[in-house]
């Protein structure tokens, strides 16, 4: 057979095969690029994918003549798929556009036939300079090396062709192997083999090139690279956890705090504190957390919050008033509350009702500490810069004009301040509590000159009674008595109590001689009227009593044991308990 005929076979070509007689041959050459029967070296210079995609639409692809198959054998795919047995035909050269196949049978792989159909060796198509080696799957991709691939044997007659499988060739079963630079470290790019070159580089099928490279370390550049990226990663993961524990205590931190700040208990001492005691003093409308504040200022509490929570536990806890407080440092807030409602603890100077001034000065001096007399010089020279109201009348035989302002209270002198500013806390607080009452109102009622003779009024009261009924009837008498048609008194008041504020004194034996006969103005019994001004500081209940007093016509009144006020509307009836009254004194 010429060398242009159908090369030998296993079995000649059946007269019953469909496609016998097809596609006869045109006498034409071979294609360039196509050797002759028996040639050893075949290249294809054109890409067989591109032939294959070429001659899809004309027809289906019939294997070229030089591969050899036995008929009816089943084909081996070298994936590990069979296909079904597909007659060869050799009718006739090939074109160089692609090779035939039988009409309706798929495309086959030519890469796998050349490899399974070869005489003598195979022929490795892919050796040439020009060429890259065949495809692999990524799981069975190695380095390249100087390693030449080995010459198959032909098929023997009548046995099933069996296809080369290297003990590299990939399984589809088996996992690939993980190429990502993520997990493997290395610096090529996802999806690129690190077979292909990269720029500059030499050709990998160039045997030399690679055993240079290997020379060079190529793999130890690799796994070098390999380690110090892993060192970065251990470095940053390092880092990152550092971070996160960090970042986890401060958030733990934060969130304690603020816990302890919402819905913990509240810093406090323990007990009822030390033996150091200090003055703590309270100003007038201070509350919960105003008085705390002063407190941890002085060191008796911890916080004011302890202080305010036990405050709203006590049930008396609201009713602290203003004043001084005698407490020890370092108390628990229970127990700072509990000492400040005991009035053992309250270091107030106390003004009681119908306290004359010049006791009052006694107080201040021996509160602050001072010399007897100080605080009574400086109330006689600033009292005009104190806060006296102006119907305050200036007259020159009032003995103290400060007398029956310094309003009876509880106020917080403090070691170390200053007498006046009591005085003035003082005046203050009279002020405050005359301007409560009516006292022009009052004055015009009862034929009074303002407001000044209605506080006189007032201290008389409260000299001379024991109880708020006394008081009420004693305002009675004193309005009656200065009617101009008092004829019984004569317009003149006669207390006893008047005499003895003139007099510095409180005792109660007085002679009619010298009651009758001492001219000093604040000497009732001598002048008719009231006298220059009041003669004590008097309390509520006598201010109101002499804004309401009685109407029912008593003019005289005598206490015989001291205890109980004895009132009378006649001469006559006052004469039979004066008498009395002189027969228990011994006075005759």
């Amino acid at each position: 057979m010429t060398e242009y005929g159908r090369g030998p076979g296993s079995e000649p070509w059946h007269p019953e095969d469909p496609l016998y007689g097809d596609q006869g041959w045109g006498g034409r050459q071979a294609a360039h690029g196509q050797g002759q029967y028996g040639d050893q070296q075949q290249s294809y210079p054109q890409d067989p994918y591109a032939q294959q995609h070429q001659n899809h639409q004309q027809y289906p692809q019939q294997p070229s003549y030089g591969q050899h198959q036995q008929y009816g054998t089943p084909q081996q795919d070298p994936y590990g798929q069979q296909s079904h047995p597909q007659p060869q035909y050799d009718g006739g050269w090939d074109t160089g556009q692609g090779t035939a196949v039988p009409y309706g049978a798929e495309p086959q792989d030519p890469y796998a036939q050349q490899q399974a159909h070869g005489y003598g060796e195979s022929h490795d198509y892919y050796g040439t300079p020009d060429a890259y080696p065949p495809p692999q799957p990524p799981g069975r991709r190695e380095a390249p090396g100087p390693q030449q691939p080995q010459p198959q044997q032909a098929p023997q007659h009548g046995q099933p062709e069996q296809q080369g499988k290297p003990s590299t060739d990939w399984d589809p079963d088996e996992p690939s192997e993980e190429t990502h630079p993520f997990f493997t470290g290395s610096d090529e790019p996802a999806g690129r083999d690190s077979r292909e070159p990269r720029d500059g580089d030499d050709d990998p099928d160039d045997d030399s090139s690679r055993a240079s490279r290997r020379e060079r370390g190529g793999g130890e550049r690799r796994g070098g690279k390999t380690k110090k990226k892993k060192s970065r990663n251990g470095c940053a993961c390092l880092v990152v956890s550092l971070v996160l524990v960090g970042g986890l205590g401060g958030a733990t931190y934060v969130g304690y705090n603020f816990w302890q700040d919402k819905f913990g208990a509240p810093a406090d001492y323990a007990g009822s504190g030390t033996d150091e005691q200090v003055e703590v003093e309270i100003p007038e409308g201070a509350l919960g957390y105003d008085i705390a504040n002063i407190l941890r200022k002085k060191g008796v509490i911890k916080s004011s919050d302890a202080f305010v929570a036990a405050q709203n536990d006590n049930p008396k806890g609201k009713s602290i008033q203003a004043g001084v407080y005698l407490l020890n440092k370092e108390m628990s807030g229970a127990a700072a509350v509990a000492l400040m409602l005991d009035n053992k603890s309250q270091n107030l100077l106390v003004i009681p009702e119908g306290t004359r001034n010049v006791t009052v000065y006694e107080k201040i001096d021996a509160r602050l500490g001072l010399d007897k007399g100080t605080t009574e010089k400086i109330a006689k020279t600033k009292a005009e810069s104190l806060g006296l109201p102006d119907w305050v009348e200036d007259n020159p035989d009032v003995k103290d004009p400060l007398e029956g302002f310094l309003y009876p209270a509880a106020y917080p002198v403090a070691k170390g301040s200053k007498p006046e500013d009591a005085l003035k806390r003082m005046v203050t607080r009279a002020n405050k509590e005359y301007d409560k009452l009516d006292l022009e109102a009052a004055a015009k009622k009862y034929q009074l000159d303002g407001p000044w003779q209605v506080l006189t009024v007032a201290s008389l009261v409260q000299a001379e009674g024991l109880t708020h009924d006394d008081f009420r009837k004693m305002a009675e008498v004193v309005y009656n008595r200065l009617k101009p048609d008092n004829t019984v008194t004569n317009r003149k008041v006669e207390f006893d109590s008047s005499f003895n504020y003139l007099m510095k004194q409180s005792k109660i034996k007085i002679s009619t001689k010298e009651i009758r006969s001492n001219p000093d103005p604040y000497n009732t019994y001598y002048h008719t009227g009231l006298p220059p001004g009041p003669i004590s500081n008097p309390g509520v209940d006598a201010l109101k009593a002499s804004l309401n007093p009685t109407s029912n016509g008593w003019m005289f009144f005598i206490s015989l044991d001291g205890k109980k006020t004895e009132f009378t509307k006649t001469i006559d009836e006052h004469e039979k308990l004066n008498n009395k009254w002189k027969e228990q004194q011994g006075l005759g």
